[in-house]
């Protein structure tokens, strides 16, 4: 989404993150039309082609997931097909939805849609309900450390003893949050049929079993919280500006986006991995200096000290400064066709820093389904979930990903080829997820 896009949305109402992740067929394409359609987020020429498309196709309703399914001929061509943004807003919210494929070899793409949400939609369908998938998604999302989930038990109208079915898929969905970590407070299902729109943003009368919200009351209501653990001020430095013109001889700044904290001038901070101290004299925009940057602005820090400061760097608050790390352990969702083993030579992207690593040591592999380790794997697959070893070439300034999942995350890339391998989170996630111990 562009910063501008953003801004607007934050200026006028609350902005939620939420993404959306189940099994194939569990009907999220419809769940999501359903959504931009009640809410009113689609021009009336789509919903026009929607309902015309589908008289095509027989239908006495609009098949709402043609709203989204734009790529559907792209996916029966073997294409992968990667995380879909959809904005959408309420009179008393704005939301930014990262639509994920449903299908098992696309785990990677649940992993980058779910990496900055506040919230997900979990899908099941009330036929089926909580199979090997949902388990799966419920794992990577614990271990993504994401705060709130929603159960959508959806075609809840074709089911035999709707409360009956309702009530056990519930009983068994907290069964498992509560192993991974997530207190009741944090869970809530509901039982919709996105295809009618029960439950989603109107009550429905078929469901008398349920008193709870709907699912547009619960987004529009849900809290939002920044992160979980606040940090000082991390900057990870992108562009050092040095205009050398007449106009401005002697200028050097630092160009960058607040990952976390904040900044202000007078701020004492350090260069990290060198540890050189000095202090904020300014903070640049285009539209001007600024009394303070919060995370997530972009802005150009100007020191007061001429010191050495390059790409790749970071700025971080002298008071909580990360210690540079060499080597740690890290929980990697393995993304590659060739499988990952020990002594690996890869690039580690972290921030706006790459840097050579080897991978030491395959520590534990998680068995999503028994929430257990298998220690010392041989290898990792794609998909598969594991905690490894890493030594790199040059330190980085990371904090643990429980503390802050902008600065603990970074992704391993080929040096060959330039793809992503992995995506990783710095610290023992993954034994916070076996022990369902969510910091």
């Amino acid at each position: 989404m562009s910063d501008l896009h953003e801004r607007s949305l934050r200026s006028e109402t609350q902005l939620l993150r939420l993404a959306t992740a189940g099994s194939v067929d569990d009907g999220k394409s419809t769940l999501v039309g359903r959504l931009l359609f009640d809410t009113k987020s689609v021009l009336a020429d789509q919903i026009d082609a929607v309902t015309r498309a589908s008289v095509d196709k027989g239908l006495s309703t609009p098949d709402l997931s043609l709203l989204v399914d734009g790529l559907r001929a792209e996916r029966e061509q073997g294409i992968t097909i990667d995380v879909a943004y959809r904005y959408f807003a309420t009179p008393r919210r704005s939301f930014v939805l990262a639509d994920t494929p449903g299908h098992v070899q696309y785990t990677r793409n649940t992993v980058s849609g779910a990496s900055t949400a506040q919230l997900v939609i979990l899908l099941v369908d009330a036929r089926k309900g909580v199979i090997s998938q949902t388990r799966k998604h419920a794992a990577v999302l614990a271990l993504l450390g994401v705060p709130r989930l929603v159960l959508a038990v959806n075609k809840i109208d074709l089911v035999e003893n709707p409360a009956t079915v309702f009530a056990d898929i519930s009983a068994e969905f907290n069964s498992l949050t509560r192993s991974l970590g997530w207190s009741s407070g944090d869970v809530l299902e509901i039982p919709v049929s996105a295809l009618n729109g029960d439950n989603v943003a109107e009550r429905s009368e078929n469901t008398p079993y349920y008193d709870g919200p709907t699912l547009i009351e619960h987004l529009e209501s849900v809290p939002v919280d920044g992160e979980p653990h606040r940090v000082g001020l991390r900057f990870p430095v992108q562009y050092v500006i040095r205009p050398r013109t007449p106009e401005f001889p002697d200028y050097r700044g630092y160009a960058g986006q607040v990952a976390a904290g904040e900044v202000r001038p007078g701020d004492e901070i350090v260069i990290l991995p060198s540890g050189v101290r000095t202090t904020v004299e300014r903070i640049d925009t285009a539209d001007g200096e600024l009394d303070v940057a919060r995370a997530g602005r972009s802005v150009t820090v100007v020191l007061t000290d001429d010191v050495d400061v390059s790409r790749g760097d970071t700025i971080a608050s002298a008071t909580d400064a990360p210690e540079p790390l060499g080597e740690f352990d890290a929980t990697v969702c393995w993304l590659a066709e060739k499988p990952l083993r020990p002594g690996a030579r890869l690039l580690l992207k972290h921030g706006t820093k790459t840097t050579q690593a080897i991978v030491a040591s395959l520590v534990e592999r998680l068995d999503e389904q028994e929430l257990a380790s298998d220690p010392n794997p041989e290898s990792l697959e794609l998909n598969e979930i594991g905690k490894l070893s890493v030594r790199v070439a040059e330190p980085i300034a990371a904090d643990d990903y429980t503390v802050n999942r902008h600065t603990g995350s970074f992704l391993l890339i080929d040096p060959a080829s330039g793809n992503t391998l992995a995506a990783g989170l710095i610290g023992d996630a993954l034994s916070a997820v076996e022990l369902g111990n969510r910091v």
